[in-house]
């Protein structure tokens, strides 16, 4: 072992990598659906590397691993961020502010009330709010102190000490009172409400789970017999019979020819005409009128499946009923849309956003015009723009250092990490104007986000392995139960603000505070309890705005109290 120990010491770089990967492996593990997850596993995995072995460990990667992890998240979040200001998502953002704010206020008055330094506030923050981003800005803030170099390392250790702590019962409790407590507290049944929910927006369950008319499509051939009801009836009209289904002839074959169908084509008994529509319908409707018939020829059309992600104006803020009515979605089906990094369900009364990602199924060339009308293809891309990376992360850095606020005798400076956050959110917010601006591969910033994070976390629980156990000796029992009501007490604000106050749908209120504490898995276990994804409609406005403020009480926190 002191051989190891001295390899650690010489090598911390590997050290590093070793925190990460067995944290990967900590976190995967799962107790009855409750996991760690990656970068708390990464930081109890350094904290114990650092039981025995003092790791030195480089400020400056530190830093740049979450500069790039900060930038990713806004990044991911910046086309969702100003849409989330509008219109219904407008609700789910107050209750995110009243949600995040209520949780700094409690862990200001809790730190004080405990006698808690900087470092063990910020922990608590951090840890029982969920937001590991805390304990980066928390970091930026204890160093710009004027205190002596060994105690600004002590401060910064006893944030990861705290954040240990406190984090287990944040996220646990976040799960239980969405899923379980809230709804007992607002005296609902969630399966009955999302049932409601959904209805409202034209969700239709069936046996395999949820569908709709703007679903999965097929193509086939249906011969048109003597006396059938379409027979002499133009392709518009013919189509205009099952409305609610949007079948759609794409062909014809006449004797020997085919002939693309246009809306004013009659058709004639002894036809066979090519059909595009939901299987469902083609097998449960035409199938029992008409003979389905093998004609490769016919059904030899170039379909294309595409992601388009929305950016006209038109579009922004319009139902998926109300857009399936204009003439150019003739033919074409949305498969799925997502919103951030979440699939929201296929309803026609579901409203699209700018930003939203509509991925699209339909003939090769209704497609194409069907995107010029939604915004712009998104094509596979392995370039990432690093001039646009570099320069946004270094004016956002300059940004957060020029920018100032006073809290009590000190000013404290909006931080080069959340500088860094709004370059990333402003970065992406402007691909929904300019699509081809800063691109960046999505596997890029899943790299950025979950590499950068968690070997930042990683080395900072390796600074404090080494005084983990003397800190908690420090801090004592109180930090875990003052954790537990800094966890409880903005659930229990949110929820009733969001239900009597804003008057928002329970299922979308549990969604909203799960979000608002940045916490997906909450969000899971109500649709998993629910038997519903709904809850992710109030989810997807709240999470960018719990990010963004979470992230900056780290910096917030360690001005107050060491004010």
């Amino acid at each position: 072992m002191v051989w190891f120990e001295q390899f650690l010491v010489k090598y911390p770089e590997l050290a590093v990598f070793l925190a990460i990967s067995i944290g990967y492996l900590i976190g995967g593990v799962k107790v009855r659906g409750f996991g760690l997850g990656p970068v708390t596993g990464s930081l109890f995995a350094g904290i114990s590397i650092g039981q025995f072995a003092h790791v030195p460990i480089a400020g400056m990667a530190k830093s740049l691993l979450f500069l790039l992890f900060l930038f990713g998240i806004g990044y991911s979040v910046g086309p969702q961020f100003l849409q989330a200001l509008k219109r219904d998502g407008l609700k789910p953002v107050l209750l995110a502010v009243v949600v995040c704010v209520t949780g700094l206020l409690t862990a200001i008055v809790i730190a004080k009330a405990l006698g808690l330094d900087p470092g063990f506030a910020a922990g608590l923050v951090s840890g029982a709010l969920t937001e590991s981003p805390a304990m980066g800005t928390a970091t930026e803030a204890i160093n710009a102190l004027p205190l002596m170099e060994d105690e600004r390392a002590r401060l910064v250790a006893h944030v990861a000490v705290a954040d240990a702590v406190c984090y287990v019962f944040g996220a646990v409790g976040v799960i239980l009172f969405c899923s379980v407590l809230g709804p007992k507290l607002l005296g609902i049944d969630l399966a009955t409400e999302a049932l409601k929910l959904e209805h409202e927006l034209g969700i239709t369950r069936t046996a395999a789970g949820v569908a709709s008319a703007w679903h999965r499509f097929e193509l086939r051939a249906y011969r048109i017999a003597e006396g059938a009801p379409i027979a002499g009836l133009s392709v518009a009209a013919a189509e205009a019979k099952f409305p609610e289904h949007r079948l759609f002839i794409q062909r014809v074959r006449r004797g020997e020819r085919v002939i693309e169908a246009s809306p004013e084509f009659v058709l004639s008994p002894g036809d066979v005409v090519a059909v595009s529509g939901r299987r469902e319908t083609l097998v449960e409707l035409l199938g029992q009128r008409a003979a389905e018939v093998e004609d490769r020829d016919l059904l030899d059309i170039p379909v294309s499946v595409a992601d388009v992600l929305v950016t006209s104006r038109h579009l922004d803020g319009r139902s998926i009923a109300d857009a399936a009515k204009e003439d150019w979605t003739r033919s074409l089906y949305l498969r799925a849309i997502t919103r951030g990094s979440q699939n929201l369900p296929l309803a026609p009364g579901i409203l699209m956003q700018r930003g939203d990602i509509l991925r699209l199924v339909g003939p090769e060339a209704v497609v194409s015009r069907a995107a010029k009308r939604v915004g712009v293809i998104i094509a596979p891309t392995a370039a990432t723009d690093f001039f646009v990376l570099g320069l946004a992360i270094f004016l956002g850095g300059l940004v957060g250092v020029l920018v100032t606020f006073p809290i009590g005798d000190m000013r404290i400076s909006l931080s080069t990490s959340v500088g860094t956050l709004l370059a990333g959110l402003v970065v992406g917010h402007m691909r929904t104007r300019f699509p081809l601006f800063g691109r960046i591969p999505d596997g890029a910033v899943s790299l950025m986000t979950a590499l950068g994070l968690a070997a930042f976390v990683a080395m900072t629980g390796l600074h404090a392995g080494p005084i983990f156990f003397s800190a908690i000796a420090e801090a004592g029992i109180g930090l875990l139960f003052g954790g537990v009501v800094v966890t409880l007490m903005p659930m229990f604000v949110g929820l009733y603000v969001g239900r009597y106050l804003l008057g928002m749908n329970p299922i979308l209120l549990l969604g909203g505070l799960a979000g608002a504490q940045t916490m997906t898995a909450g969000m899971a276990a109500v649709q998993d309890r629910s038997g519903s994804p709904v809850a992710v409609l109030g989810y997807t406005p709240a999470v960018p705005i719990g990010h963004i403020l979470l992230t900056t009480w780290g910096t917030v926190i360690v001005g107050v109290i060491a004010g």
